[in-house]
């Protein structure tokens, strides 16, 4: 066990480091017609940081389908409006492809979600929060690992905003590239201290 990092943080030590996110491009696909031109460019990396958003339901009993999948890579965030888009075969695709890793956080429900819109094999998924356990890492949760594994402070303000509104905000992108830059990095990170 690789223990160079605390196994819990506090909310006040969180609130202590610095703010951060997703500072790289972020390409937002709402046309069906731009999906595969995206895919083809997900498709000349082999690590991502996924995620997905859903438009809070106020109701009880009430339930939305995901509206958003997130794809990260160190400097491009790839957000796919599935509202909009749905999820097309070759998005599919990447995510059945063993070959393309996708590492995120409490992914079993957002996975669920994906396969209500599409069914397709799921392949090549990193749960982090069963793969920090080998840094000796309890505290699990995104803003908890960002701290813990990056040293850094992601706001979650947006988590809970409308996340099928006609026109995404500057904030509400950011939030959602952030959530899954912050998967990518904090995979890639621990994966070089695995390798050495």
């Amino acid at each position: 066990m690789n223990n160079r990092f605390p196994s819990n943080i506090t909310s006040e030590e969180i609130k202590s480091l610095p703010r951060s996110g997703f500072g790289g491009e972020i390409i937002v696909v709402e046309d069906p017609r731009s999906v595969p031109e995206a895919v083809r460019m997900l498709r000349k990396y082999s690590v991502f940081g996924f995620d997905t958003e859903t438009k809070p339901a106020f109701r009880k009993g009430v339930t939305n389908k995901i509206s958003l999948l997130q794809l990260a890579v160190k400097e491009k965030a790839f957000l796919f409006r599935l509202n909009k888009t749905g999820l097309p075969p070759e998005l599919a695709d990447v995510l059945s492809d063993p070959g393309k890793i996708k590492a995120g956080v409490a992914i079993k429900d957002d996975l669920a979600g994906l396969q209500q819109i599409r069914p397709f094999e799921t392949a090549g998924f990193v749960e982090l929060q069963e793969y920090v356990n080998d840094f000796g890492i309890e505290s699990n949760g995104l803003r908890k690992l960002a701290a813990i594994v990056l040293g850094i402070h992601i706001s979650k303000k947006e988590q809970i905003s409308n996340w099928e509104s006609k026109m995404l905000t500057g904030s509400q992108l950011r939030y959602a590239a952030t959530d899954a830059w912050v998967c990518y990095e904090v995979f890639t990170r621990l994966e070089c201290l695995n390798g050495e």
